[in-house]
C-alpha cells in the first residue's frame, strides 16, 4: 500500500518506496509548481497514465548522466560536424513536448498528457523548465526537455523527426551543462539506449546525497531560474573537432 498524498507538497521517505513496481512511492496531490519542484529537490517525479491518480517515484537504482561522460559515437561525431543543423534553448518549449509526447512507433499511448504538458509549461515561464531543440530549415526537427534545480538538470524526455536529431540536442546540453558548472542529469529509468549514450545506474542513496550537495546550488547566474541563453551550434562543433 502507497500513501496518498496530503494537500502540502509533502512525500514520504524515499527508502518507503516499493521495490515492485520499482520506485512507486505515493499517489494523489498536483502538479502545482510547489509540489513539482518539491519532489524533484528529493529525487521524486510524477509518471502516470490519462485517468490514473497521479503516481510519484523513486526508483532503485537511479539512471544518471554525468555530463562529461556522455559517449559520442564515430558516427555522431560526424552528424555534429557537418549536418546542417541550428541548435537552440528555449525557444519552442511548448513544440518540443508536443513532440515527444506525439505517437510513436511500436509505443502505446503517451504519459506526457495534457494536463503534463500545461504543468511543465508553467514551470518553464517560471524558469525552471527547459528546452533544447534542434532545427532545420526553420523546421523543429528535434529536441529534449527538463528541469533545472541548482546544479543538476532533470531530464524528461526526448524526440526525434530526423536522424540523430535528439543525439545532437544531448550533446549540445551536456556541452551547456558541463560549461556552466552542473553536476549530473537525471535519466530517471535505465534503457539500453541512454546506457549507449553513457548514462549509468547509481543507488538511490547516492543519488540523494548528490542532490542534497548540487539543489540548492547556485554557482553562477546560469544556474538561477529564467531563460537559457542560445548558443551557436558552431560554438558546439568547435568542442567535437
Amino acid at each position: 500500500m502507497i500513501p496518498w498524498l496530503p494537500d502540502e507538497p509533502r512525500f514520504p521517505p524515499l527508502d518507503s518506496a516499493l521495490a515492485e513496481p520499482n520506485g512507486l512511492l505515493a499517489a494523489g496531490g498536483d502538479l502545482s509548481p510547489p509540489r513539482l519542484l518539491a519532489a524533484y529537490r528529493r529525487g521524486i517525479f510524477p509518471w502516470y497514465a490519462a485517468g490514473e491518480p497521479i503516481l510519484w517515484w523513486s526508483p532503485d537504482p537511479r539512471m544518471v548522466l554525468f555530463p562529461g561522460e556522455l559517449k559520442i559515437s564515430r558516427s555522431l561525431a560526424k552528424t555534429l560536424k557537418h549536418a546542417d543543423y541550428e541548435v537552440r534553448c528555449d525557444s519552442a518549449f511548448a513544440a518540443v513536448m508536443a513532440g515527444c509526447a506525439a505517437p510513436r512507433q511500436g509505443a502505446g499511448g503517451t504519459w506526457i498528457s495534457a494536463e503534463m504538458q500545461a504543468a511543465y509549461l508553467q514551470l518553464h515561464r517560471l524558469g525552471y523548465a527547459h528546452s533544447v531543440e534542434v532545427w532545420t530549415r526553420g523546421r523543429l526537427v528535434g529536441g529534449l526537455y527538463g528541469v533545472a534545480i541548482g546544479a543538476v538538470f532533470y531530464g524528461e524526455s526526448m524526440f526525434s523527426a530526423a536522424s540523430d536529431a535528439s543525439k545532437i540536442a544531448l550533446a549540445h546540453l551536456c556541452r551547456h551543462l558541463e560549461r556552466h558548472a552542473y553536476a549530473v542529469i537525471d535519466c530517471q529509468m535505465n534503457t539500453p539506449h541512454l546506457a549507449s549514450l553513457g548514462a549509468r545506474e547509481i543507488a538511490r542513496h547516492d543519488f540523494a546525497a548528490l542532490l542534497e550537495r548540487h539543489c540548492g546550488s547556485l554557482a553562477n547566474d546560469y544556474q538561477v531560474p529564467g531563460s537559457w541563453p542560445e548558443t551557436s551550434m558552431e560554438d558546439l562543433l568547435r568542442h567535437h573537432r
